[in-house]
Formats: structure tokens, C-alpha cells, sequence
């Protein structure tokens, strides 16, 4: 299992890598984090902008307080799972792999609720409409 982890993360940074040159635009910084990783830290990670790889579930269309169009979504890796929402249009469907690049929050209140484990996106970039050979 150890090795099929480590391929995959491996393939991850790899297509994340690919993903930046063809799109002109790089990412920031932040290195690329496993999901595992955000949640058994996630006070070090806590107001982190963090980039993060995986396949899109649960997909869903919003409109925020403002009438403006919103997604969320959760975003699955080999061991995790962590939910992603942001504002605009997401171009990703169920099932897409993508990288997402946002900002962590360990914890925030919304309303009488509490979240915990949510990525704010401020870039969702599909892998699958890149290449679809590349991603399995």
C-alpha cells in the first residue's frame, strides 16, 4: 500500500507540474499537500493557502448571499477526504481529478454550525480535461 501511495503522489506533483505549464498561470507557492496530510495536521496547515490533488465528489451548484454562482464539492485522495468550496463557475463534474489551490480552514463558524476540514479554492484546474490519458 505504502508504494501505491507514494505513486500516486508522485504522479500528483507530476500532473500538477504539467498542469501549470500548459495553463501559463503557475501556482502558487504552496506545495502540494496530501489531503491525509491537511487532516492529520490541520492546525499547521490552519489559514494556510495549500494546493491539494484528488477526485471531485458530491459536486454542487450554489448561489451565495449576494446572488452570486458558488460550487462545493469534496475532494477525495488515496485516505481522505476534504470539502472545497469557492465562488464562480467550477469547469469540473463529478468524478474529474483536479488540483485545488485555497486557503485551509481548520475550523469556521457558518451561522449556529460549525466546518471543519474546508479548503476556500481560489483555483479548481481539472487534470482529466488536460489529458485524460495521464489521470486513471
Amino acid at each position: 500500500m505504502g508504494s501505491r501511495v507514494g505513486l500516486l503522489g508522485l504522479i500528483a506533483v507530476t500532473l500538477a507540474s504539467v498542469l501549470m505549464m500548459m495553463s501559463g498561470r503557475p501556482l502558487s507557492a504552496a506545495a502540494l499537500v496530501e489531503v491525509t496530510e491537511l487532516l492529520a495536521h490541520p492546525d499547521h496547515y490552519d489559514h494556510q493557502v495549500v494546493t491539494v490533488s484528488g477526485r471531485v465528489t458530491s459536486f454542487q451548484l450554489a448561489t451565495n448571499r449576494d446572488g452570486q454562482p458558488a460550487f462545493g464539492f469534496l475532494l477525495q485522495d488515496t485516505a481522505g477526504t476534504v470539502k472545497v468550496v469557492g465562488l464562480g463557475k467550477a469547469d469540473v463534474r463529478e468524478g474529474d481529478y483536479v488540483v485545488v489551490e485555497g486557503i485551509f480552514s481548520r475550523l469556521r463558524q457558518a451561522g449556529r454550525a460549525i466546518v471543519y476540514n474546508e479548503i476556500k479554492a481560489t483555483s479548481v484546474q481539472s487534470m482529466t480535461k488536460m489529458n485524460p490519458d495521464l489521470v486513471g
